[in-house]
């Protein structure tokens, strides 16, 4: 009986952990994809180095862009995946 609630809870936190896992990923991509332009589309921070490019996109504007755009790629996976 009480590994069948366990069971059960397990089960409600998977959607909650999966959507936590996926939005992070997409936030991991669009910081990877803003320190990779700084590299190579810039140049700056071939001169400036890895901290100084690390610290120009790390700021909130970015972390709230990052936080939406992640959200409504959550929405379109979802969507998509109840669809197929």
């Amino acid at each position: 009986m009480e590994s069948d609630r366990k069971m059960t809870r397990l089960r409600k936190l998977n959607p909650i952990w999966r959507t936590v896992v996926e939005v992070g990923f997409i936030v991991f991509l669009f910081y990877s994809n803003l320190l990779m332009g700084q590299f190579a589309a810039s140049g700056l921070g071939q001169t400036n180095g890895l901290l100084w490019a690390i610290q120009n996109i790390v700021t909130p504007a970015n972390f709230m862009i990052a936080l939406v755009t992640a959200l409504i790629g959550q929405l379109v996976i979802e969507f998509f995946r109840k669809r197929i």
